[in-house]
């Protein structure tokens, strides 16, 4: 089940970048300051308290994502500045983070405009997950649910899936966090049995608020 939960991440984070950067690419000038600004951004071992948890920093994948026949919003304005990426595991949970640090903050209001808050970009994000999902999965529903207000700008979806496994099946529940503050746009996803769903979305809560409370 293990390696099919993280196959089952992978999926997640596509469609999650699909939603951050469809279409056209925006453009990349890294720079030393807000890199720093970055690694501090995302989900760090000193967020998820106790436990077995294992994995680090992980280079972040910056190709332009795929496109939705009506959803394909302008990028190539944007200036990427600085970007990091964690992936942690703990015996069948798993958590990606990710912060995108823009030139400006009017960069990130106009690109949660065009990406987050457009009509199409959920039916948009739906499509990319069913599509990446694998053998001995199946999709169950995929939503927007209510996420605590660590920030002006957030959104939350679910994906619940069905996995096959020698036993049986067994229900998969896939968060995806997105928020924008200042500069910064952070992702946060989480990969869990369905029944421990309710503890890992307080568990999400939490760890979003402290990568806020460092975004730049």
């Amino acid at each position: 089940m293990r390696a099919v939960l993280i196959a089952l991440c992978l999926a997640a984070v596509a469609a999650g970048a699909a939603i951050a950067a469809t279409g056209e690419k925006e453009q990349i000038h890294l720079t030393k300051a807000d890199q720093a600004a970055a690694k501090r951004a995302v989900a760090l071992r000193t967020d998820l308290g106790t436990g077995a948890w294992s994995g680090g920093f992980v280079k972040p994948d910056l190709s332009a994502a795929p496109t939705c026949a009506n959803f394909h919003p302008k990028q190539s304005d944007l200036v990427l500045t600085g970007v990091a990426e964690t992936l942690w595991d703990n015996q069948g949970f798993r958590i990606e983070s990710e912060a995108q640090i823009l030139k400006t903050h009017a960069m990130v209001l106009a690109d949660w405009r065009r990406t987050v808050l457009a009509p199409t970009a959920i039916p948009c994000l739906r499509s990319h997950l069913v599509k990446e999902l694998g053998a001995g999965v199946t999709f169950v529903s995929f939503r927007r649910v209510i996420f605590a207000p660590v920030a002006t700008m957030v959104q939350a979806y679910t994906l619940l899936v069905d996995v096959k496994t020698g036993t049986g099946k067994v229900r998969v529940a896939v968060e995806v966090v997105l928020v924008g503050r200042n500069r910064t746009e952070l992702t946060l996803i989480s990969t869990a049995p369905n029944v421990a769903q309710k503890v890992v979305a307080q568990a999400d809560a939490q760890l979003a608020r402290a990568m806020v409370a460092r975004a730049t």
